[in-house]
């Protein structure tokens, strides 16, 4: 799957292009705006980007748990190579001192990622600030010409480039979620 990103200052005709797109057999999971007016995109019932995936939580938090590997190996490591471990308490310590030095890197990511805006969206946050709205549409090879056809018929669409898209097995996982809520009662 290709993500592709345009740019649109109207946020009425992206609700018209994410119609288009549901009758062309793109399902919501697939098409996010993202924009600064949260007001106007949930009363127009767009798909937004959820508020935490504005922020770089999740990417911030990954360079944490891996800062936080390292750290605990070298714990263990530590314990080892200098026999800390061959007194009464043995690895019991350690272990535990590692598991908090992992959990402290891990939490310690996250946080400095709340504070910061994701850093896949980082290039459009001029144009978002400055009114803009972005649209971007996850499309694999089979709907590629769909979504050519539904962009062609708005021109006013600012084509801002393409980049890595949600994995399809998240996409799909998405989908049966959505179809799930909607059987339940």
């Amino acid at each position: 799957m290709v993500r592709h990103y345009y740019l649109s200052n109207n946020l009425k005709e992206l609700k018209v292009v994410e119609e288009e797109l549901l009758t062309n057999g793109f399902s919501i999971p697939q098409i996010h705006v993202l924009s600064e007016d949260d007001a106007q995109v949930q009363k127009l019932e767009l798909n937004e980007v959820e508020s935490v995936l504005k922020q770089d939580v999740v990417h911030s938090t990954t360079i944490g748990a891996l800062v936080g590997a390292v750290g605990a190996s070298l714990v263990l490591l530590t314990a080892y190579l200098l026999a800390w471990t061959s007194g009464a308490a043995g690895w019991m310590p350690f272990i535990f001192l590692a598991i908090v030095v992992l959990g402290f890197c891990t939490w310690e990511g996250g946080f400095i990622g709340i504070q910061k805006p994701n850093s896949e969206f980082s290039r459009f946050q001029e144009l978002l600030n400055k009114g803009q709205h972005l649209l971007f549409i996850d499309a694999d090879e089979v709907q590629e010409n769909k979504l050519l056809r539904v962009i062609k018929m708005h021109p006013s669409l600012v084509v801002d480039g393409i980049g890595k898209s949600a994995a399809s097995w998240v996409i799909r996982s998405q989908e049966k979620y959505q179809q799930f809520m909607k059987a339940m009662p």
